[in-house]
């Protein structure tokens, strides 16, 4: 199976600051592959997510990240969205005057260069929204303003089943949300594997996200470094170990 992503060692520092936070990253997902990134808090999860996405606080200063074939460091956040990588947040922004439906509509016109018809848009959207256990209304209220964490998710989610990307790279997206908000979120990356196919990079503390997808690879980031790489069996030996024994060995103190 061929690479979707490659990284190859990526070294980030803060925009405004000179002090490294990724030390040469390697990272290989293959098309339709799904990938878990654990670690501990401040290890540099979000950051290789969000620097993978050209967010205009970090400065990528070695390395490549190479995108279905292409080179795509240093390329603009939209042109990386076009291409095909979509980025779910951990705390999504309110967008005040722009609904959810206008939001997802134009976004889905800029990556394709096609004008879709109302009718047709409004009618695929209401059908993934019921996936979600979405209320239609929400598709014509401003984008996460007024909605509560689990419904933010929610949207993003629907976002993701919308623009249909080839990566999905989904930064804690299970963080904060009870029970059944997981299970509907999950259901939505379920339908995302069944319907689109493609790969996932998911960035997680707990893995309760995780119980409705077939995992290929583990990856635990911690000091701005990925200390080991392994199957999803390591999923289930850090939920019940920690990740103690993997710092030990990678020869990183608490």
């Amino acid at each position: 199976m061929a690479d979707i992503l490659q990284v190859k060692d990526l070294k980030v520092k803060l925009a405004e600051e000179d002090t490294e936070i990724l030390h040469g990253i390697d990272l290989n997902v293959g098309e339709g592959e799904v990938h878990v990134l654990m670690g501990p808090n401040g290890a540099g999860k979000s950051t290789l997510g969000s620097s993978l996405m050209a967010d205009p606080r970090y400065v990528i200063t070695d390395g490549h990240i190479i995108f279905d074939g292409n080179d795509i460091t240093g390329q603009s956040t939209d042109k990386i969205a076009k291409a095909g990588i979509f980025m779910s947040f951990q705390n999504p922004v309110e967008v005040p005057g722009v609904t959810v439906a206008n939001f997802i509509r134009t976004a889905i016109e800029n990556k394709t260069g096609e004008h879709i018809k109302a009718w047709d848009f409004m009618k695929d959207l209401k059908k993934t929204m019921k996936v979600l256990d979405m209320d239609p209304s929400y598709a014509e209220r401003d984008l996460n303003v007024g909605f509560s964490g689990g419904e933010k998710k929610k949207a993003e989610i629907l976002q993701l089943l919308m623009l249909r990307p080839k990566l999905a790279i989904l930064d804690e997206t299970d963080s904060g949300l009870d029970v059944d908000a997981v299970r509907t979120v999950s259901a939505g990356i379920e339908e995302y594997k069944k319907t689109v196919g493609g790969a996932l990079l998911i960035i997680t503390h707990a893995t309760r996200i995780l119980e409705s997808l077939k995992v290929d690879k583990t990856h635990i980031l911690a000091n701005g470094r990925i200390i080991k790489d392994g199957g999803p069996e390591m999923v289930d030996d850090i939920n019940e170990n920690g990740f103690e024994k993997y710092l030990r060995e990678g020869g990183i103190d608490k």
